[in-house]
């Protein structure tokens, strides 16, 4: 699966899938095949980090 390349874009998109299909960031990725730091990278460029507690990136 494509995932959208601007960063602010990609927040929004992670965080509705978080918020509405998806347990944890892990099982996101799994089910996207695509590797945990590949989104975590390009999120923290614009200073978010996944937060478990919340299960959104924040």
């Amino acid at each position: 699966m494509n995932l959208p390349n601007d960063p602010v874009i990609l927040l929004s998109y992670v965080n509705t899938l978080l918020r509405d299909e998806y347990p944890s960031f892990e099982e996101l990725c799994k089910s996207l095949c695509v590797p945990e730091e590949d989104i975590s990278s390009k999120l923290s460029s614009i200073g978010y980090v996944y937060d478990p507690n919340s299960n959104s990136f924040r």
